[in-house]
């Protein structure tokens, strides 16, 4: 049974819905903990993060046990704390994954999630906040809701004015969401202003050549190329591919090293080897597949961006252990490498990876 009956609410208590707030009239039967205003919101919910964090909500909800002690009571607390940061970072990677994926709808629960164990574990005033504020503004955005993105970045902001301790990160994150606001509202001249901040920011904090500086790279490209300054766009197109590229390589070699010594840096077979988190994962898909696109529509005159943006996305789609896609990306790069009648060197290295996974493909079905 999901429904609440009033009279079963102890007095003066509000139950309100976990998306939206308003007065609750289901429960979650499997937690007992997590209230709905109806069918509609907790489908989402369910969809989005609930599912994943259903069993870990309960002990966060509920009234803590008597302790003997003092120091049993603060040993307590701090495994309340470390359950909430776990949740916190854990529903900011599956919003974040969200987005990347442009699941936008879904995004909004878990960011509302990560929002308020925040709040729990911070304070209302924390800068620790501005991570899920920005994250629902990038929701909002997607979802074509502008007015509600600027009241999320206005939190933002005013959250980062008031704070003495806002990391280079954090205001990467908060100028890259404003550039985006200015992009949705076809206000280039601002949104350039911001994204390059956002690539100043991340450049303090990373460096100029890490992948977390990439993404501002990524959309100050596509503010170039919607103005038609197609020049500006290519330049910061093959930096973004570049980084990427490096990144990935790298990885490659490392897994190489480990598969000739027949060990891996654990000594047995990693479940993902990229490195990233899921929402990296998906924002490397996204950023490398929009350029591909792109430079697959200029590829009769500069073939070998696009056989290097392919080579890029073999790597990742191997490294995610997604045989079938690396497969067929090295194939499109071998088939324009031929067509083009591009040099041995370039051949080779691609038929070197279709070995790679058909090997990888062969050996996992034994």
């Amino acid at each position: 049974m999901d429904r609440i009956y009033p009279l079963a609410v102890p007095k003066r208590r509000r139950l309100c819905c976990e998306v939206c707030e308003a007065p609750a009239e289901r429960v979650c039967t499997a937690c007992t903990v997590t209230y709905y205003c109806g069918v509609v919101h907790q489908r989402v919910d369910w969809d989005s993060i609930h599912e994943q964090i259903c069993q870990l909500l309960i002990p966060l909800r509920t009234s803590m046990p008597f302790y003997n002690s003092e120091e049993e009571r603060q040993h307590g607390l701090e495994q309340l704390r470390q359950r909430q940061k776990h949740l916190i970072e854990f529903c900011y990677t599956v919003g974040q994954k969200y987005l990347f994926e442009g699941k936008h709808e879904a995004a909004v629960p878990a960011a509302l999630h990560s929002l308020r164990f925040r709040m729990n574990v911070f304070g209302l005033s924390s800068v620790q906040l501005v991570p899920a504020y920005l994250l629902l503004a990038e929701a909002s955005l997607g979802l074509g809701q502008i007015v509600q993105a600027e009241e999320y970045l206005s939190q933002a902001q005013w959250t980062v004015l008031k704070s003495t301790e806002c990391s280079d990160a954090t205001q990467s994150l908060l100028h890259r969401n404003l550039g985006l606001l200015y992009i949705a509202k076809e206000n280039y001249e601002e949104a350039r202003y911001h994204l390059a901040n956002d690539i100043y920011f991340a450049s303090c904090a990373f460096g100029t050549e890490d992948i977390r500086t990439s993404g501002g790279y990524f959309h100050l490209a596509n503010v170039f190329y919607g103005l038609k300054k197609l020049d500006v766009a290519d330049t910061l197109y093959t930096k973004v591919s570049e980084i990427w590229n490096k990144y990935l390589s790298t990885r490659c070699q490392v897994l190489s090293e480990a598969h000739n010594q027949q060990i891996d840096l654990l000594g047995k077979r990693f479940e993902t080897d990229t490195g990233l988190d899921e929402a990296q994962e998906a924002e490397a898909i996204q950023i490398l597949t929009s350029i591909w696109i792109i430079r697959d529509s200029t590829s009769d005159t500069a073939p070998q961006k696009t056989i290097f943006i392919l080579n890029t996305l073999v790597m990742l789609y191997y490294l995610m252990m997604n045989s079938s896609k690396a497969q067929e990306y090295a194939k499109k790069a071998f088939s324009l490498a031929e067509e083009h009648h591009l040099s041995v060197h370039e051949q080779s290295t691609i038929q070197e990876f279709l070995s790679l996974i058909s090997a990888e493909q062969a050996h996992s079905t034994t």
